[in-house]
């Protein structure tokens, strides 16, 4: 394979790679702005990055909010994920605050820039996120098809039984309830 053939072959797994993030957090966005308990918006890189670590880990959810059980079919867990929680496709670091990824940045600039997702005020100064009336559109239409109608539906169950807790609040949970997860050096891979 030539260099360019090789570059082309890099370039295009990276887009397919940032487009199934931008994808998931779009929907988890989403389905975080649709709950009350929200108030329509997702409050914070710190809520974000905590929940999207419960919707990539989806095994370890119920473990840390307390109104989702295991069995919850709406997490479409399989054998496997309750086997090994932490074997998953897109896995996280543990960073300072727990679970994160460096991709964050990237991704809602990409999604804000799309016009999708608005920033809105959050609490104590803190950046929010918002979906736009053609993000919604869009986020129904995606979680409609089969790839993500999953993904989409594990964000909602996650998005309900994390309403009312703050990112400071789930990062404490996480820390507390999987402890021995945590217990790792920064920028360790969580598997």
């Amino acid at each position: 394979m030539s260099m360019h053939a090789a570059d082309a072959a890099d370039l295009a797994l990276l887009r397919e790679d940032l487009a199934y993030h931008q994808t998931r957090v779009f929907l988890l966005v989403t389905a975080v702005a649709a709950e009350t308990g929200h108030q329509r918006r997702l409050d914070g890189l710190t809520k974000l990055a905590k929940l999207d670590f419960l919707l990539r880990y989806p095994a370890l959810a119920s473990t840390v909010l307390d109104s989702l059980e295991p069995a919850d079919p709406r997490l479409h867990l399989a054998e496997e994920d309750r086997f090994d929680p932490t074997a998953v496709e897109a896995p996280m670091t543990r960073y300072k605050y727990g679970p994160w990824d460096d991709r964050y940045y990237m991704i809602i600039g990409a999604l804000v820039g799309r016009g999708l997702l608005r920033y809105a005020p959050g609490r104590k100064g803190s950046v929010a996120l918002a979906p736009t009336p053609k993000g919604k559109r869009h986020a129904a239409a995606i979680a409609a098809t089969a790839p993500w109608s999953e993904i989409a539906e594990r964000g909602q169950v996650i998005a309900q039984a994390s309403t009312g807790l703050t990112g400071n609040a789930l990062k404490d949970l996480i820390y507390q309830r999987l402890a021995d997860l945590m217990d790792r050096p920064h920028r360790q891979v969580i598997r």
